[in-house]
């Protein structure tokens, strides 16, 4: 499935009805440049599950987890990993495997270490199409 938006607020809406359709256990991973708006992504999928807190990128803490909402959120970013090894340090299963929602930033990184069962984002940019044009591309997977 692919979506089209014009605006960081219309990004933010189609995370948040991503958020209000998430179920226990689910896991989103996210991909996308630098700068082509996947923490207003992550800001509106925790939104679209009743967290009102402030979402910023986790760039150097690896997850945080908000337990606000109606399920719990665990915001992952992978950029900075330097070693495999450290999601096992985190307990990564726990989060993947539990009751919560899931969000992977730069999941490629670890690719083998994520669920089979899973729904891929992929935002991207056209600057022809205007500055605030994003593709998001939407894939189920099922290994």
């Amino acid at each position: 499935m692919v979506y089209e938006t014009n605006s960081p607020e219309e990004t933010f809406a189609l995370a948040r009805q991503l958020g209000e359709q998430a179920g226990p256990g689910t896991v989103y991973t996210l991909t996308g440049d630098l700068g082509v708006g996947k923490t207003v992504f992550a800001q509106g999928l925790a939104s679209g599950l009743g967290i009102e807190e402030a979402i910023n990128s986790p760039t150097f803490t690896i997850v945080q987890v908000y337990d606000e909402g109606r399920l719990p959120f665990y915001h992952f970013d992978v950029y900075r990993i330097g070693d495999i090894e450290e999601m096992d340090e985190i307990g990564y299963e726990d989060y993947f495997y539990g009751d919560g929602v899931c969000l992977v930033e730069w999941a490629e990184l670890i690719e083998e270490l994520l669920p089979k069962t899973r729904t891929e984002l992929l935002i991207e940019k056209d600057l022809q199409k205007g500055f605030d044009y994003r593709r998001i591309t939407l894939q189920e997977v099922t290994e």
